[in-house]
């Protein structure tokens, strides 16, 4: 099999923030939500550590001033910027849709009425948590 540092820390990102999800969401509510060991939004960002690990796995082998590497940062950059405004607000667009049709429909009504995912982008906090933890393994990552 073919070693691919930047892929692997990206991925790595990814997971741990996944896991540490899941585990924070045990912490607060204590009950096990499988959901967020795949699904978006919540604390840390997946999307934020995922691209920075590889953002900084990518200056560590192809250079601090590679195309690689600014490619990466530019990438990261609207990663960033999509999960903490764009999706942040279409989760809020999203709640208040669920509680406009909950108003207006009776409760037979209601079943047949598709919910909107609500949690789908990530606070500012969020979105920074994420990246320090992206930017440690990508540091950390054997190359």
């Amino acid at each position: 099999m073919i070693y691919n540092p930047i892929l692997c820390a990206g991925v790595l990102g990814w997971a741990s923030a996944q896991v540490l999800k899941f585990i924070l969401f045990f912490m607060q509510n204590t009950k096990l939500n499988v959901e967020r060991l795949y699904g978006s939004g919540g604390m840390p960002s997946s999307h934020s550590s995922m691209v920075c690990a590889a953002l900084i796995s990518s200056g560590r082998v192809e250079g601090w001033t590679s195309t690689a590497f600014g490619i990466m940062f530019m990438l990261a950059a609207i990663v960033m910027y999509d999960a903490a405004n764009v999706r942040l607000e279409a989760g809020k667009h999203a709640k208040q849709l669920n509680e406009i049709a909950q108003r207006l429909f009776s409760q037979e009504e209601e079943e047949r009425v598709t919910e909107f995912k609500e949690l789908l982008g990530h606070t500012p906090l969020q979105v920074f948590c994420g990246a320090v933890l992206g930017i440690v393994i990508g540091a950390l990552m054997p190359l």
